[in-house]
């Protein structure tokens, strides 16, 4: 089959030329390699290392000279976020625009899935799909089971189960043996051919007819459609001849499957990349030897941090032992000593840190970031469990309930809006507003693309006050509510009825005030070159993929409630470091550790309880790390 770009796109000079226009440097052979391979292959690439500038010219120059005008090239990520990075790189050129048009495809695995193999069912079939989000399923499932008399016998069934609520809520479309099945989050409390089974498996398919759906539910049917229809995956194949799958290293077994079951082709060349020592999501996650294939390439240099956090990252690859080589600015790795009597001390001591070691125009363009496993305690009375214990006001504005979850949302979207992805901010926010509507109304609303643009339009109006809660102060009770009340007004007007009704958001709307230290760094040039910043808070799990100037990992209490987990890492290294040899647990807390070491350009600080830390000092001191004993009246 006739080659759907110039032979010689991947020329080295034409890589070359675009390589100068973007301002990227291409020093290293593998960097070559991976832009000169026309064939299928995978990538471990280190934290760091360019990954995505390589990908983004990658994509240019193919698209630069592409010429097929019916095939296109298919870009899938594991999430939004990363899928945003790529847009934002290639998105200000020619051909990254051409790249966001047919026949092209930009998006994560879930929306291809849905794109090309489950939605086209649903026509088939003559159902419309409405919604596809676990939290507004589990809010109509519920209220069904509450509300509907059909269900009553389920009901009455589930309330005898501290998780009934939960067995509906997370009700799965599964494709299991040829046929389409329902699979919860537990073992169903009744057995098949009872009228309880029969209202279960009822309650899921009138959800499905009102085309209300899981996430999950996406996937098993698009393996009902391939099954229907054997030649659907080749035909998806035809269509993209070229595939590049990043963040390879958190695609699902079941991902996996799919994505091999359509472009498993002699026509498409698939390219995968990632990091398998940053597979973290380990819910249904892929096996380890699944992602890099024989034969892969390596991107080993780090260009984010230079050799003392390189080294130490290089100790931590749990999955696949990988030699980072750093290249970055010369580092500082700190470690913070505090008891029950100083444990508030941690954070504004590691910000004064950051004042001396890391420049001023760094820490206001990428604010310090303090991370921690977890936002919140459990039960258990260990002390310290969670970023809370640390900063005690911080508790106030984590929420699980979904109180405030607009404000929460909100605050996540104008972060990234500041971080340049304007149009990632606009969709988190958007997406928030329709479930929220959704759950409340049972009613769907359109997508931001959909919405009128004519002014004074419902559509218009909303656009305006979604840039307006992006870019303008929000951390004001009185300033939110007024927000909050025109968002209602706007919402009634697109709703769509024939008489104006008052939508109510409720609780999603509640103002809570921001978490202390929460804000974008400020800092103050004077002639003695002071600076006065606060740092911003995080699980580390949500840092992945970031870069900031400095990073404090907080020791918290691992989910077993009996480990600590900055300390177990801190031990394993001062014995031995062969984590070949530690407990599944230890290599557990290790991988994740190894995501927030990686984050900081400069500055990289643990917080670790004196008494723990008593027998491994040495091993701060011999790798020339500095110690801050905030346990002493004077630090």
């Amino acid at each position: 089959m006739t080659t759907p770009y110039r032979k010689d796109a991947l020329a080295r000079d034409r890589i070359q030329a675009c390589a100068t226009a973007l301002g990227i440097h291409l020093s290293d052979q593998e960097q070559w390699d991976f832009l000169e391979s026309a064939d299928s292959l995978d990538m471990q690439a280190a934290p760091g290392s360019g990954k995505t500038s390589l990908i983004s010219l990658k994509l240019l120059i193919l698209a630069t000279h592409w010429t097929s005008t019916t095939r296109g090239i298919c870009v899938l990520s594991h999430t939004n976020t990363a899928k945003d990075e790529i847009i934002a790189r290639i998105g200000d050129t020619p051909a990254g625009a051409r790249l966001q048009r047919y026949p092209h495809f930009i998006g994560t695995i879930q929306s291809f899935t849905s794109t090309f193999l489950a939605r086209p069912y649903l026509r088939g079939v003559h159902k419309q799909l409405q919604i596809v989000d676990d939290d507004a399923y589990a809010n109509r499932a519920t209220r069904a089971l509450e509300h509907d008399p059909r269900f009553r016998t389920l009901k009455v069934s589930l309330s005898r189960r501290s998780n009934g609520d939960d067995l509906v809520a997370r009700a799965t479309f599964a494709f299991e043996s040829g046929q389409l099945t329902i699979r919860s989050s537990g073992k169903l409390p009744f057995g098949p051919g009872t009228t309880s089974s029969t209202q279960f498996t009822e309650l899921k398919h009138h959800l499905a007819n009102q085309g209300i759906f899981r996430f999950a539910d996406m996937f098993a049917l698009a393996e009902l459609h391939l099954a229907r229809r054997p030649g659907l995956g080749s035909a998806v194949a035809q269509r993209f001849p070229f595939v590049l799958v990043d963040e390879m290293q958190d695609t699902s077994d079941l991902q996996q499957n799919l994505l091999a079951q359509v472009f498993d082709h002699p026509a498409t060349t698939v390219q995968r990349v990632g990091d398998i020592n940053q597979r973290i999501f380990t819910e249904g996650a892929a096996q380890a030897s699944s992602f890099p294939r024989p034969g892969f390439l390596e991107l080993p240099v780090s260009r984010r941090f230079g050799r003392e956090i390189a080294e130490l990252a290089s100790l931590l690859t749990v999955h696949r032992s990988q030699r980072i080589r750093g290249a970055g600015p010369t580092g500082t790795i700190a470690v913070l000593l505090y008891d029950e009597n100083s444990v508030t001390k941690v954070v504004p001591a590691f910000e004064r840190i950051a004042v001396e070691v890391v420049p001023p125009l760094l820490l206001q363009a990428r604010p310090p970031q303090v991370l921690a496993a977890r936002k919140r305690p459990g039960t258990a009375r260990a002390f310290p469990q969670s970023l809370a214990c640390y900063v005690p006001a911080f508790a106030a504005s984590v929420l699980d309930d979904g109180r405030a979850s607009l404000l929460l949302t909100a605050r996540a979207a104008r972060a990234q809006w500041r971080s340049g992805a304007n149009r990632a901010a606009v969709d988190l926010l958007w997406e928030a507003v329709r479930v929220v509507f959704a759950a409340v109304t049972n009613e769907s609303l359109p997508t931001l693309r959909s919405l009128d643009r004519v002014a004074g339009s419902p559509g218009a109006r909303m656009r305006t006050l979604l840039l307006e809660i992006l870019t303008e102060p929000i951390d004001d009770e009185v300033r939110w509510v007024s927000l909050m009340g025109r968002m209602t007004n706007v919402l009634s007007d697109l709703s769509g009825g024939t008489g104006r009704v008052r939508i109510t958001l409720g609780e999603p709307s509640f103002y809570v005030v921001p978490p202390p230290g929460n804000s974008a760094a400020v800092c103050e040039h004077t002639g003695t070159a002071s600076v006065t910043m606060h740092s911003e808070f995080n699980s580390i799990q949500r840092a992945k993929g970031e870069t900031h100037s400095a990073t404090l990992i907080l020791e918290c209490l691992d989910r077993t409630g009996k480990k600590y987990d900055v300390h177990e890492v801190l031990n394993l290294l001062a014995v031995d470091g062969d984590l070949d040899s530690a407990s599944s647990t230890v290599r557990s807390i290790a991988q994740l550790v190894f995501v927030g070491a990686t984050r900081p350009a400069q500055l990289l600080a643990f917080a670790v309880h004196r008494d723990r830390a008593s027998s491994y000092l040495d091993l701060f001191e011999s790798n020339g790390w500095a110690v801050h004993d905030l346990t002493l009246k004077v630090t």
